[in-house]
């Protein structure tokens, strides 16, 4: 069968779900934006048992305990992929087992919003669960082998991510810890917290948006009254902190209040105007004279 072409016209009209990560120091408030969403189309995917914060929150949750269920629900709700083998987690075959378990999928259509507290504890679920397969065990001696179980989480993980960044009607968030350590040359560097090191560094490639719930404390010049810090979603690359951010929208300020309804709204606002290059027009300073 051949590939049917989409015009411009029905891709602008498909609904796009926002996928983004938002990492943060453990305390900052990552799962308190819960609170910003809608509480009738967002599903709360509870992997911390960390409600606390939000106990009067009145929206829907789910709990799951085990990488497999983290697998299932992420294939109950993104749907299956035709191109796996029946064998394979996210195949069509699979998703006939899992429709048998959750029942009809029409019944998740009211949730647009997906929100993951934490991939932190889903990187553990699915590390506890990598080294119990045959590939973390040695085929000469059958001792762990941590190496084949470092390299299973990490398909495992990335599989899992890129599955519910196909779920395309929906906005999926991920939530994360940030740890801060210092490099070789004793410069301060902010890395996820996440088992292994392949899920952190191709999680930025999935996702459309990264972002860093942080305690920003401005500059104040000699002399002037102290000014309170408070919290932002540092949103930008190139931001004067080093947190990890990207923003695939190009809609998005350096940083943004921690309110993801309104940051959605931003999201989805008309583009930018696009210059000869392509590009979003950005007003640039005027060029110092050469002395």
């Amino acid at each position: 069968m051949a590939l049917r072409i989409i015009t411009a016209d029905e891709r602008q009209a498909e609904a796009r779900g926002i996928k983004a990560v938002i990492f943060g120091k453990s305390g900052i408030g990552k799962t308190y934006l819960l609170l910003t969403l809608d509480e009738g189309s967002t599903l709360f995917i509870d992997l911390e048992a960390g409600d606390l914060a939000v106990q009067h929150w009145r929206g829907a949750s789910i709990r799951p305990r085990t990488w497999e269920e983290c697998r299932d629900l992420a294939l109950f709700l993104a749907g299956p992929n035709p191109a796996l083998r029946d064998d394979q987690p996210y195949s069509a075959a699979q998703y006939a087992r899992v429709l048998q378990v959750y029942g009809d999928p029409a019944r998740m259509d009211g949730f647009a919003t997906i929100f993951v507290d934490s991939i932190t504890v889903a990187g553990r679920l699915c590390f506890q669960w990598c080294r119990g397969q045959p590939e973390a065990h040695s085929e000469k001696t059958g001792k762990p082998d941590i190496r084949g179980a470092y390299g299973l989480h990490g398909r495992e993980m990335i599989a899992w991510l890129t599955h519910l960044q196909h779920a395309r009607g929906r906005n999926v968030i991920f939530v994360g810890i940030l740890d801060e350590k210092l490099d070789d040359f004793n410069r301060r560097v902010f890395v996820p917290q996440i088992d292994g090191s392949k899920t952190g560094l191709e999680l930025p490639g999935i996702v459309d948006q990264v972002m860093t719930l942080a305690e920003i404390k401005p500059d104040v010049a000699p002399g002037q009254p102290a000014v309170a810090s408070f919290r932002g979603l540092v949103c930008q690359t190139l931001n004067p902190w080093g947190y990890p951010a990207k923003d695939r929208s190009g809609r998005l300020d350096m940083l943004e209040p921690p309110h993801l309804g309104q940051l959605f709204q931003k999201i989805r606002s008309p583009s930018p105007p696009i210059d000869a290059h392509g590009a979003p027009s950005i007003a640039l300073p005027a060029p110092t004279p050469n002395t």
